[in-house]
Parts: structure tokens; C-alpha cells; sequence
């Protein structure tokens, strides 16, 4: 497993003042995504080193937001306020997380504006409803030169995240040691109070770390 990307859900700007505000903080111009429309959202991206990228999302008055799990979790988040709200693992073989969550995972796309679909298929974005500070994994159907990561050269790196939660939690539903997935990652667990989750993430850039 690999800590494929961040979840940044938006606020009362949208997606544009959103991803303005967190650009300038972070001295960096996000990429549009585009639509998921199996999901009802749509998202602009910052690519990061180490095959990571952020993504800021928000929701579209769209009826697949409504069905879809992540379309909920992204319109609770931004109904909340905007913030974090997941993170994503990937894995090269989706089987073994098939089995040992019990259900099949489900296909996810989007076409970039240069017309490209990225296509993939991911699974846990229901328990991250329930319990965000647990991942969902997705399993990507493209040429590794196509992930969203390699979009644009980076200079920025995510260093490390504040999870209120329980690392022996996410263990048990990662099927291994949560060290492993996060790799060289940072975590600093904290108790919840109130709902688990990311609390911040801290990025290397050019000119400091910043913390969000």
C-alpha cells in the first residue's frame, strides 16, 4: 500500500476561492481535474513528489451525489465548513482488499480537460463516511505516467498528517501496520474529540513548511 493522495473538501468559496486560498499558502497553482460522474463531484488537483498529489473537491448538484458515498461525504464536509476529509491508499491488486472488507470494489473516472479519462476502482469511501480517519483504497487502471501525480513537475512534498484517531484501528483494517502504507509520512495521533480524521497535514515547499 502507498498513501496515494489528500481529500480536501471545500468551504463557503467554492472550488475556485478554495483552491485560491490554499495555493497561495502553499505558493503553488492547482490543476484542473475535472467531473467524477459517478460521484457527483468534480476536483482540482496539486501534484506532489513521491506519487502523491492533493485534491480539493466539492460537490455538484448532480443525483449521483446523492447515491454515491464519496458524493455525501464530500457535501457533509462542505456543509460542515470545508476541510479535510480523507485520505487514499493504493494498491497494484484490489483482490485481497476485496476479501478481507467483503464487498467488491466500485469503478471510478474522470476526464481531464485534455480529454484524457482516468479510470480506477476503489473501495472504503463508506467507512470513511463513517469513520474518516480509516482511508478507502483505490487500484489504478492507467499507465503510471497518467497519475495525477506526474500531471506537473513538484517542488512540494507532504511531510507529515495529524490524524485524531487510533493507529491500531487503521492497522486492523489496512490488514497491516498503518507505518507501512504512510511510509516516511509523519503521524502525530491524537484522541478525538468529536468525529477522528485529519486534523492538518504539513508540506515541504520551496519557501518553508507550511501547515494546513
Amino acid at each position: 500500500m502507498h498513501l496515494d493522495h489528500v481529500s480536501f473538501a471545500v468551504g463557503a468559496d467554492g472550488l475556485a476561492g478554495t483552491t485560491a486560498s490554499l495555493g497561495k499558502l502553499l505558493g503553488a497553482t492547482f490543476i484542473d481535474g475535472g467531473a467524477h460522474p459517478r460521484f457527483g463531484t468534480r476536483n482540482m488537483i496539486l501534484p506532489l513528489k513521491n506519487r502523491q498529489y492533493l485534491e480539493v473537491v466539492e460537490v455538484l448538484d448532480h443525483p449521483a451525489s446523492d447515491k454515491a458515498a464519496f458524493g455525501q461525504a464530500v457535501r457533509e464536509r462542505s456543509d460542515a465548513g470545508g476541510g479535510w476529509m480523507a485520505w487514499c491508499v493504493s494498491v497494484d491488486d484490489m483482490t485481497e482488499v476485496e476479501h478481507r472488507i467483503g464487498r467488491h470494489a466500485v469503478p471510478g473516472n474522470r476526464r481531464r480537460p485534455d480529454g484524457f479519462n482516468l479510470e480506477w476502482r476503489q473501495i472504503g469511501t463508506s467507512s470513511m463516511r463513517a469513520d474518516p480517519q480509516l482511508p478507502y483504497v483505490t487500484c489504478w487502471d492507467i499507465d503510471p505516467s497518467e497519475h495525477p501525480s506526474q500531471m506537473a513537475g513538484s517542488e512540494i512534498s507532504l511531510t507529515s498528517l495529524d490524524i485524531a484517531g487510533s493507529p491500531q484501528r487503521l492497522s486492523d483494517w489496512l490488514g497491516e501496520p498503518v507505518i507501512d502504507a504512510l511510509e516516511e509520512i509523519e503521524v502525530n495521533w491524537t484522541a478525538p474529540h468529536g468525529l477522528p480524521g485529519i486534523m492538518a497535514a504539513t508540506f515541504s515547499t520551496p519557501h518553508g513548511d507550511v501547515r494546513i
